[in-house]
C-alpha cells in the first residue's frame, strides 16, 4: 500500500515537473508599458511604436510647421506620410551626428 501511494505522488511531481515549463511558455508575455501602438509607414514600408516619446515627436513637428494642434490618428494621410518623411529626415540627422560623435 505504501509503495503504491509512493509511486503516485511521485507521478504527480512527475507530471507537475514537465507540464510546468509547457505553460510557462505558453502564458503571454507582458507588453512593454512604454509601447502603445504599432503604426505603419506606407512610404518607408516600416512600422513605428507610437508611444509617448513619437506623440512628442508629433506635437513638436505641428509646431514647427504651424499646424493646428491634434491626434496623429485624426490626421488625413497626406499629413500623416508628411510626417514620417519629416521623422524620417531627423532619424537619419540623429544617426549621422551619433557618428560624427563616435
Amino acid at each position: 500500500m505504501m509503495n503504491q501511494t509512493y509511486r503516485f505522488v511521485s507521478s504527480l511531481f512527475l507530471a507537475a515537473a514537465i507540464a510546468t515549463p509547457v505553460s510557462i511558455l505558453a502564458a503571454p508575455k507582458a507588453q512593454d508599458a512604454a509601447v502603445q501602438v504599432r503604426v505603419y509607414d506606407d512610404d518607408n514600408k516600416d512600422y513605428h511604436n507610437w508611444d509617448d516619446r513619437e506623440n512628442e515627436r508629433w506635437h513638436e513637428y505641428l509646431k514647427e510647421n504651424r499646424e493646428k494642434d491634434h491626434e496623429f490618428k485624426e490626421a488625413e494621410k497626406k499629413e500623416q506620410a508628411a510626417y514620417w518623411k519629416w521623422r524620417h529626415k531627423q532619424l537619419d540627422a540623429d544617426e549621422h551626428r551619433d557618428k560624427d560623435n563616435h
